[in-house]
C-alpha cells in the first residue's frame, strides 16, 4: 500500500497529471448530468454519433493543419447536435435513422480524408488514438485546462438554472408545450451542451468510448434510485468516481486512459444492477 502512494505522489508531482485528473472529473460531471436526460429522451445514442462528427471534424482541421481544432470541431458538431436533437416526429429521417445516418457518414468521410491528405507519417496510429483516446490527455497545458473549466462551469451552470424545465422537456414535451415551457428552446439548449461535452471527451476516452461515459453512470443509478434529482446526484457521483479511479488505475498500471475509465462505468453498472435486482429495487 506504501508503495501505491509513493507511486501516486510521484506521479502527481507533475502538473501534467494533475491536469489530467481535473480535466477527468470535469467530464466525467457534465457527462452525468446529460446522461440521464438523454437516456430518459431515448436519445441514448446521440453521444455515438455526436463523436463520429467530432472524428470527422478532427480530420478536416487535420488536413487543414489547423493548430487550434477547436475551431472546426465545436462548431460542427454543435450544429450537427442541434440538427439531431431538433429532429422532430414530422421528418422524412426519424432521430434513429439520422443518429446512424450521420454518425457513419462521419465517419467515413473522416477516415478517407485523413488516408487521402495525410500529415502525418502514422496515420493508423492517429485515427487509433481518436477513437479510443489518445495520450494528448497526458499533455494538458494550462490553456486547455483553462477551457475545460470554462465550458464545464457552463454546462452545469446552465443545467442548474434550468433545471425544472430540463425536467418537464425530458419527462413530457408534449405537456411541458401546454403549460408554456419553450420546449424547443429547451431541447435546443441541451443540444448545445451536449455536443460541448463531446468536444471535451474527445481527449479523455476517445470518440467510440464516449456513449458509455454517458450512459453508463445514469444506467446504474436508474437501477438503484427512481427520482430524477436522486438519479442525477447518485449518477454524478459515479461517474467522478469511476473517472478518478480509472485515471488512477491507468496510472499505476500503464492502462490506456478512456478505456479504463469505461471499464470502471461497467463494473459498478454490473454491481448496481446486481443490487437492484437483489433488493427489488431494478424493474428490468
Amino acid at each position: 500500500m506504501s508503495e501505491i502512494l509513493e507511486t501516486l505522489t510521484y506521479y502527481f508531482s507533475f502538473p501534467f497529471v494533475r491536469y489530467t485528473l481535473l480535466v477527468g472529473v470535469l467530464i466525467a460531471l457534465c457527462s452525468s448530468l446529460l446522461g440521464v436526460t438523454l437516456v430518459l429522451k431515448r436519445f441514448s445514442f446521440i453521444g455515438d454519433g455526436l463523436s463520429h462528427v467530432a472524428f470527422g471534424a478532427i480530420a478536416i482541421a487535420s488536413v487543414m493543419n489547423l493548430t487550434n481544432e477547436m475551431l472546426i470541431v465545436l462548431p460542427v458538431t454543435v450544429v450537427s447536435a442541434i440538427l439531431l436533437l431538433m429532429t422532430g416526429q414530422n421528418t422524412k429521417i426519424k432521430g434513429d435513422a439520422a443518429v446512424a445516418l450521420i454518425s457513419v457518414g462521419a465517419l467515413a468521410l473522416g477516415y478517407l480524408l485523413m488516408n487521402l491528405f495525410s500529415t502525418s507519417s502514422n496515420v493508423s496510429g492517429d485515427v487509433c488514438s481518436t477513437l479510443f483516446g489518445s495520450t494528448s490527455i497526458l499533455t494538458l497545458t494550462e490553456s486547455d485546462v483553462w477551457l475545460c473549466l470554462v465550458l464545464s462551469v457552463l454546462v452545469i451552470s446552465v443545467f442548474l438554472l434550468f433545471y425544472h424545465k430540463i425536467f418537464s422537456v425530458t419527462f413530457d414535451e408534449t405537456f411541458a408545450s401546454a403549460t408554456g415551457v419553450r420546449a424547443q428552446l429547451y431541447n435546443l439548449m441541451i443540444a448545445v451542451i451536449t455536443a460541448m461535452i463531446i468536444v471535451l471527451a474527445m481527449n479523455l476516452v476517445g470518440s467510440l468510448l464516449i456513449s458509455a461515459l454517458i450512459i453508463c453512470p445514469a444506467l446504474a443509478a436508474m437501477r438503484m434510485f427512481h427520482s430524477f434529482r436522486a438519479v442525477i446526484l447518485s449518477s454524478a457521483v459515479i461517474s467522478v468516481v469511476c473517472a478518478v479511479a480509472g485515471i488512477l488505475i491507468s496510472i499505476l498500471f500503464s492502462t490506456p486512459v478512456g478505456s479504463t475509465i469505461v471499464a470502471a462505468d461497467i463494473a459498478v453498472f454490473l454491481v448496481f444492477w446486481i443490487l437492484g435486482r437483489v433488493t427489488g429495487r431494478s424493474k428490468a
